[in-house]
């Protein structure tokens, strides 16, 4: 889980890039995890809905606009929680 001290490195990274660049981010994030999920042939259910999740958070995110950098590391971090998940299954 995330600390607070966690959250505010990731604010001042995610206030320091340009929101093309943050888009591009969330795109190629988004994008990684569709790879994973096409290549699930050794993906439990539990993984697929995971990655399903988090997908779906992200593509959220890009079509909501007039975000601001707040929702956008709390999407983030739900992200990261479940990947984490993912990946130390």
């Amino acid at each position: 889980m995330a600390t607070e001290q966690d959250d505010i490195v990731l604010l001042l990274n995610f206030k320091a890039m340009s929101r093309l660049k943050q888009s591009q981010n969330i795109d190629r994030l988004i994008q990684s995890i569709n790879l994973i999920n096409e290549n699930r042939c050794s993906l439990s259910d539990e993984d697929v809905k995971i990655l399903d999740e988090a997908s779906t958070i992200l593509m959220n995110l890009k079509r909501k606009k007039g975000k601001t950098n707040k929702e956008i590391i709390k999407a983030i971090i739900d992200v990261v929680e479940l990947l984490s998940k993912f990946f130390t299954k």
